[in-house]
């Protein structure tokens, strides 16, 4: 069995939703796979969240042989120290390390390619074509919404919203990454 680690509840959000329409789309078998919820990043990098506990000791009892963690990179603007591509993936690797499972991990960091910022709304966002990108930043720019808490689930939510027929374009580059980190756990 392989365990992938992301962001939000297991089984409940929106990184876990894409990950597994990602594991369809590859046709690999999702029930191979243990999903493990961290809720936010911060929750990654502490060595003795439960759910590590819980990972470490199916590993033991060689219940998983491989894992593949999937954190968003945030931005580095508004967190020095574990925002952005480059000090999130450090961070992550730390904790690999600190935990004695380098040997059967891997990671990957969810952002826009172009920018090594963002989190998995960013990664979809850039997979649409520009035009639709552009109405989307034209409308979240005239209307009301500047929170930057909700950014997340306002892009999301006008996403689902504007394009139901096909939430989700794989085959976009932009998806190249993680398709083969997928494929990787698998091998």
């Amino acid at each position: 069995m392989y365990a992938i680690l992301h962001e939000g509840k297991a089984n409940k959000s929106e990184d876990n939703n894409i990950l597994k329409l990602l594991l369809k789309e590859l046709d690999l078998d999702e029930s191979k796979v243990k999903f493990f919820g961290f809720g936010s990043k911060i929750n990654f990098l502490k060595k003795d969240n439960p759910r590590y506990k819980e990972l470490l000791t199916e590993i033991s009892e060689d219940t998983i042989s491989k894992i593949l963690l999937v954190a968003d990179a945030d931005y580095e603007s508004n967190d020095h120290k574990y925002g952005g591509f480059e000090n999130t993936k450090i961070e992550l690797n730390k904790i690999v390390d600190e935990l004695g499972i380098e040997n059967i991990s891997d990671l990957y960091v969810t952002r826009d390619p172009k920018t090594d910022d963002g989190y998995m709304e960013s990664l979809i966002f850039a997979s649409i074509p520009q035009k639709q990108k552009e109405c989307i930043e034209n409308f979240l720019n005239c209307s009301e919404f500047k929170s930057k808490e909700n950014h997340k689930a306002i892009l999301n939510q006008i996403y689902n919203m504007a394009y139901p027929k096909k939430p989700f374009d794989f085959n976009h580059s932009s998806f190249d990454e993680l398709k083969q980190k997928l494929t990787n756990l698998f091998n």
